[in-house]
């Protein structure tokens, strides 16, 4: 690809809006009789400091914003631009043009448009102290500082960190301008974001994909001593899949050409995984056939520059989503069984395969089957290169935090799991937990055992206001439903029916008929519920207000509380 945003000599910044509902100038009305043309206006400023400040004002009409060094376009976005009052603030990065003149020009704007005055530059945050102190904000999921986020792209542990990236719109709280935002962790549990990684290109916005490290130096982008960290994504105007690499893990150079042309309108979402049995790596890649019928591609390569198509697999047609976007592709022991492992095809929805794969073709044995049961998770990646060897996966988790007037991000991350294969009674299934690392958020402990439950609901109050950790076991004995009211949200399992609803979420969720086991984890922006060792994940997009410092638990019938423990957790921003 011709990617130029870094490479460019640097000299005049040219910054143009055009309304993006109409791309020629609009009509200003002077009189009623002599409509005239609203002309170019232009400003011109020095860039003197690292953000270029733009005024947001949610819900107005979007506009675009081009921006052009030496005549080549580098930066161009839609955004809400507020006239007045703005909402809030996106931050455009323009320290690569510090010292350079900003030339700035609207079109389509008459000449006492007010939105010039609004724009500033600063080397600081300016919202700095009400970051991740907003009403609606996780404190134990990730999201980001500005700005709408959804799938999880180029998970990797590379030189000491996990890497997390993610679709980004920087300058809106809705979905639009996808770059690949970026956060760093050290522990799974409290990231930092360091700024945006990729930027739209010539071929188009960058969607979803993957990463991975190169220890081998198939590439020639790094060396064996110094791997290069690798990401593969998709350019949504041309549909080619795109490699770029970095050799500090934060800036970020891509391929002069496409690794994958393009199959169909609408391929996307590369997941690319070293293959140690044939030393190549494996691409696998969504592509929509006739009539919907969704398909995953697979690709082999020596190098990661150069890939040549293997097999495919079909899933579901229209809106049977079974492998539909977003695949993901990795191999796993067999807990209880020595010796065993089996591959696992994934795709957005959750919905997924046990097989086997021979670097060419996966080979499903038992397919559909569910991971989550609900679509509030959705799109979920693992990492590449975790040190212990494990599979640890993070997913969209699609949060209502819209609501609130005036928010400047949109969109939350769910926990870190990891994940096992284990073998039931209905055969082999993946299950999922918090990673290790999340117990570390535990703080003030609350125990009960042994309580008979009946009509009367059993209290539990907390202190201060804060996420809680929820772990339960409930001897059904002869109940028809178990009720807890956790801050305010009811959570019902139907003994009788085996199901457990949640807000206005209804899941089957079997047990052996004797006791129910429960882990939850309860935030601003919802739960995440774990039951049956993992294999059933129940995520509740819901508003939970954490004033209200009280659990209740009460029974229909004859329970017992076997034991019930509760752990207030720390923010992840602290």
């Amino acid at each position: 690809m011709k990617f130029k945003f870094r490479e460019i000599a640097m000299a005049t910044l040219t910054v143009v809006f055009t309304a993006t509902a109409l791309r020629a100038a609009h009509e200003v009305r002077v009189d009623n009789d002599f409509p005239v043309l609203a002309l170019s206006q232009k400003k011109t400023i020095k860039a003197e400091k690292k953000w270029l400040l733009l005024p947001v004002k949610n819900g107005v009409e979007r506009k675009r914003l081009d921006v052009f060094v030496n005549g080549e376009k580098v930066r161009w976005i839609d955004i809400e631009l507020a006239e007045e009052n703005p909402d809030w603030y996106a931050y455009l990065d323009i320290s690569d043009w510090e010292g350079k003149t900003l030339e700035l020009a609207v079109d389509g704007l008459a000449a006492d448009a007010k939105e010039f005055s609004l724009i500033k530059q600063s080397n600081k945050e300016l919202d700095k102290d009400k970051l991740y102190n907003e009403s609606q904000r996780g404190q134990i999921h990730f999201s980001p500082k500005r700005g709408w986020n959804n799938d999880p792209n180029g998970l990797v542990y590379y030189e000491g960190e996990y890497h997390l990236f993610f679709q980004h719109n920087p300058y809106g709280s809705e979905w639009g301008n996808m770059h690949w935002g970026h956060a760093v962790s050290k522990d799974l549990v409290h990231w930092k974001e360091v700024g945006e990684a990729l930027y739209p290109d010539e071929y188009g916005p960058v969607f979803s994909g993957s990463g991975v490290v190169d220890k081998k130096n198939t590439s020639g982008f790094g060396s064996k001593d110094k791997p290069a960290m690798v990401v593969s994504f998709t350019s949504s105007d041309d549909w080619i899949q795109g490699i770029a690499y970095s050799n500090d893990g934060r800036n970020f150079k891509r391929l002069d050409h496409p690794a994958v042309p393009k199959v169909t309108d609408g391929n996307r979402d590369p997941k690319v995984i070293w293959y140690e049995p044939e030393q190549k790596w494996v691409m696998v890649l969504w592509v929509e056939k006739e009539n919907r019928l969704n398909t995953m591609h697979f690709f082999s390569s020596k190098n990661l520059k150069d890939w040549e198509l293997t097999s495919t697999i079909e899933g579901g047609i229209g809106d049977d989503r079974y492998l539909f976007e977003c695949p993901d592709l990795y191999e796993l022991p067999v807990q209880g069984m020595p010796g065993a492992k089996k591959w696992v095809i994934t795709a957005a929805n959750g919905e997924y395969a046990v097989g086997t794969f021979d670097g060419e073709a996966f080979h499903p044995e038992e397919s559909r089957l569910t991971s989550v049961q609900t679509q509030d998770y959705y799109a979920a990646q693992t990492f590449t290169n975790d040190p212990q060897g494990r599979k640890i996966e993070i997913g969209w988790f699609r949060t209502k935090t819209n609501t609130a007037s005036g928010n400047d991000f949109n969109q939350s991350m769910g926990i870190a799991t990891e994940l096992k294969l284990i073998s039931t009674d209905e055969g082999i299934r993946l299950s999922r937990k918090p990673v290790e690392e999340f117990k570390k958020l535990r703080g003030k402990r609350y125990t009960f055992n042994n309580v008979e439950l009946g009509q009367a609901a059993f209290p539990v109050e907390f202190e201060g206001e804060k996420p809680i950790e929820i772990q339960a076991e409930i001897d059904l004995q002869e109940t028809e439903s178990i009720t807890l009211d956790i801050k305010g949200v009811k959570v019902i399992y139907d003994a009788k029916n085996a199901t457990l609803q949640v807000a206005d979420e209804k899941a089957t969720l079997k047990t052996d008929g004797k006791k129910l086991k429960l882990s939850m984890y309860v935030d601003r922006t919802g739960l995440e519920i774990f039951a049956n060792d993992g294999v059933f994940f129940m995520p509740v997009s819901t508003l939970v207000n954490l004033e209200n410092n009280k659990i209740s638990i009460m029974s229909k019938g004859k329970s017992k509380l076997v034991h019930l423990e509760v752990y207030e957790l720390k923010s992840i921003w602290k």
